[in-house]
């Protein structure tokens, strides 16, 4: 059996960061950031529940308790990232990757434009869908993108803005 010795920093530390407050108050959003990447509930479930284990096993490490939920998401933008190559890696000897088929009851609860738009964001560089999704659906400041991607702020808002031109090519409007 081993004794684990912590100095008084390490204690605070760990006790600063609540990664079950985390989860109960983020788990929701976290698990539609990762299904928007990933295109399946169950992976998405899966890649949020891995990075919360991580983080909660490595809680330690964390100095800063401000900046856990920004490491989670990180963690699972990586996550959604490692399930993508995987995925690229097996389809690209079979069959090629197609997004999930919408249900005819999917299909008639989600709008004709809604469905037009999250499948143009699937045809974006995986950077471009990252940073909007972080910018439009969880209304996170151009830092705080940077921060959760481990880029510039500056190269979070012109991948915003080269992803927003793109989406606007691709649906055919008007800038």
């Amino acid at each position: 059996m081993e004794v684990e010795l912590l100095t008084q920093q390490e204690v605070l530390a760990r006790q600063r960061i609540d990664v079950a407050s985390i989860f109960a108050e983020h788990h929701v959003g976290l698990v539609r950031l990762a299904l928007i990447m990933v295109g399946d509930q169950a992976t998405a479930e899966d890649v949020v529940q891995d990075a919360f284990a991580r983080t909660h096993a490595g809680r330690g490490r964390l100095r800063d308790a401000d900046k856990a939920l920004t490491y989670v998401r990180s963690a699972v933008l990586n996550g959604c990232r490692s399930v993508l190559r995987r995925r690229a890696t097996v389809f690209r000897r079979a069959v090629p990757y197609e997004p999930p088929v919408w249900s005819a009851e999917s299909a008639a609860l989600l709008g004709e434009e809604r469905r037009e738009v999250l499948l143009a964001l699937r045809g974006l560089p995986r950077r471009q869908r990252e940073a909007l999704t972080l910018r439009y659906y969880f209304d996170l400041a151009d830092q705080e993108i940077a921060e959760t991607m481990r880029i510039s702020a500056s190269t979070a808002r012109s991948t915003i803005a080269r992803g927003l031109a793109t989406l606007a090519r691709v649906l055919g409007e008007n800038s």
